[in-house]
C-alpha cells in the first residue's frame, strides 16, 4: 500500500506535464465513472419520464 501512495505522490509532484498515455488513462477513468453514474441514474429517470409523459398524453 505504501508503494501505491509513494507512486501517486511522485505523479503529483512531477512537473514535466502529462504525456499522451496519462491523458488516455485519465479519459478512460472519467468515462468509466460517467458510465457507472448514468447507468444507475437511467432507471430512475426513465420511470419518472414515462410517468410524466403518461400524464400529458392521457
Amino acid at each position: 500500500m505504501n508503494i501505491i501512495i509513494k507512486r501517486v505522490r511522485q505523479f503529483y509532484s512531477d512537473e514535466t506535464g502529462l504525456t499522451v498515455v496519462e491523458y488516455v488513462v485519465g479519459a478512460a477513468l472519467l468515462l468509466g465513472a460517467m458510465t457507472v453514474f448514468f447507468q444507475g441514474w437511467e432507471t430512475g429517470m426513465s420511470g419518472a419520464l414515462a410517468t410524466a409523459l403518461q400524464g400529458i398524453y392521457e
